[in-house]
């Protein structure tokens, strides 16, 4: 079964844009780790929800998702810029029903 990995943030209050930025082209560079198919970075349009940007990739496995998760690129990201800059958030793992 394939896994959907997303998640929807904010950024703390005091983060730049240009912080925001090298946020963005640090996500986007997660693509590069073998295994992450359709990767897709957005911005929330909606008011329903408190969120401001969300975030989702795929992978063929839940072995592939879990590869990724101890990947050191993806280790990196998280230590560097995801603890850094994010305020609140929300992940959530799929499983594709149908």
């Amino acid at each position: 079964m394939s896994i959907r990995h997303a998640g929807i943030f904010n950024f703390k209050a005091t983060v730049s844009e240009s912080q925001k930025h090298a946020f963005f082209v640090a996500l986007k560079a997660l693509e590069e780790i073998s295994g992450v198919e359709k990767m897709e970075v957005s911005r929330q349009t909606s008011s329903k929800n408190k969120f401001k940007y969300e975030f989702s990739m795929e992978f063929a496995s839940n072995e592939v998702y879990q590869a990724y998760s101890i990947h050191p690129q993806h280790d990196a990201f998280v230590n560097d810029y995801f603890i850094p800059l994010v305020e609140d958030f929300m992940e959530i793992d799929t499983e594709k029903l149908m």
